[in-house]
């Protein structure tokens, strides 16, 4: 057993904080009466091996626990890759009320919380199920236990976020409006459904899937790694590589996602991207201004004569950073209404307990309204998540 760390402070509050990345560590029980009673012996459930460590098992695979998938609270000596045990976890990482209580600490408000293992980063795990009855049931009980015991005991605090089932998107769509119905607010989606032998979004095969999103202002969330592509060329790389590239993973799906017309066939659907930073905005955006006066001139796919590529980037996309960094300095090259902070609890990443303070550092010196939208109000307009009046600092 790994050796937690005491209950830090709370920290002092200078800002109104909703974190639009966060995870959540799935609970042994989550698929306890949530499955059909002709699946529910065939469900994921968690058996610890013979070497002590627990692992979820699901169909013919099995999955350990990564380390630094939960490493809130735990002396950075220990941290590491092997396999993980409940009880090596801060309570918060699996439990609401826990984490409710790291979030006061932390002077976060709201946050949106993506799935960590047993369903993939968009559940993917559950779409590459052999029996697509059972990995669609499975979808629907995360999403059920979600809105019952995650995000629906805490409605000011915690956005709503649901799976969605990528075998078949008219299957999909109706998930959208179940869930938009009880208040669910975003989805996650893999961020190159290529990248798992998927349709291309350049196809129109998930316009139905799109066109559900659009309707209910369900906001398609694309989150680093959600599609197990990386841009690294090496083997056996250093897990420094992989992390250093996040933001390539950004750079690239956006370019997908807006030369696929995304922005042009659902004018009013958002797409917001997780974990990779904001610097790479600026790279893209003037890359595409200048091919769009030389190398596409008279080519261009673009379907929109009246907005350009970039102008449907800063209309469509939205950005969440970890970090304020010197590419902050463009944020308004950016678009300073699609910049949103997250805090990545529990995971290696996380600025947790200390959001609060690094945020003081790296704002220093910002106008206040600029502060303001980047901490919490692009964040509370993106996802439809009002702030009390009594809570909006600075």
């Amino acid at each position: 057993m790994a050796n937690l760390l005491p209950d830090p402070e709370p920290r002092t509050r200078h800002y109104t904080v909703i974190s639009v990345d966060d995870h959540l560590i799935e609970p042994r029980d989550l698929f306890e009466r949530r499955m059909p009673a002709a699946l529910a012996e065939r469900a994921p459930t968690v058996i610890t091996d013979d070497n002590g460590d627990e692992r979820w098992v699901y169909e013919d695979r099995s999955y350990s626990q990564m380390g630094l998938n939960a490493v809130a609270g735990r002396a950075k000596d220990e941290w590491s890759m092997e396999p993980a045990r409940f009880d090596d976890m801060r309570r918060g990482c699996w439990d609401v009320e826990a984490r409710i209580t790291d979030m006061d600490i932390d002077g976060v408000w709201a946050s949106l919380c993506f799935p960590s293992l047993i369903a993939g980063f968009a559940g993917t795990m559950f779409s590459k199920s052999h029996d697509p009855e059972l990995g669609l049931a499975c979808v629907k009980a995360w999403n059920d236990w979600h809105h019952e015991e995650w995000a629906g005991p805490y409605p000011e605090r915690l956005i709503p976020l649901q799976l969605t089932w990528l075998g078949d998107p008219r299957l999909a769509a109706a998930e959208i409006y179940r869930n938009a119905e009880r208040g669910f607010k975003a989805v996650s989606f893999p961020e190159n459904p290529v990248d798992l032998g998927l349709p291309s979004v350049h196809l129109d095969h998930w316009d139905r899937f799109f066109a559900a999103c659009e309707e209910t202002e369900t906001v398609v969330c694309l989150h680093n790694g959600s599609s197990s592509w990386t841009s690294i060329r090496c083997p056996r790389p250093p897990l420094e590589l992989m992390t250093t590239l996040f933001s390539v993973n950004a750079l690239a799906a956006a370019a997908d996602w807006l030369w696929g017309g995304i922005p042009t066939r659902f004018p009013a659907m958002n797409i917001a991207f997780s974990e990779g930073g904001v610097g790479w905005v600026p790279m893209l955006i003037d890359r595409i201004d200048y091919v769009m006066t030389h190398s596409a001139t008279g080519t261009s796919a673009w379907r929109d004569p009246h907005l350009s590529p970039t102008d449907a980037l800063r209309r469509n996309f939205w950005f969440c950073t970890i970090d304020i960094s010197s590419s902050m300095a463009l944020r308004h090259h950016i678009g300073i209404d699609h910049i949103m902070i997250e805090s990545d609890y529990p995971h290696a990443d996380s600025t947790w307990p200390d959001t609060q303070a690094q945020l003081a550092a790296g704002f220093a010196g910002y106008p206040d309204d600029e502060i303001r939208k980047i901490t919490w109000e692009n964040a509370a307009r993106l996802f439809r998540h009002p702030v009390p009046a009594e809570l909006q600092l600075p």
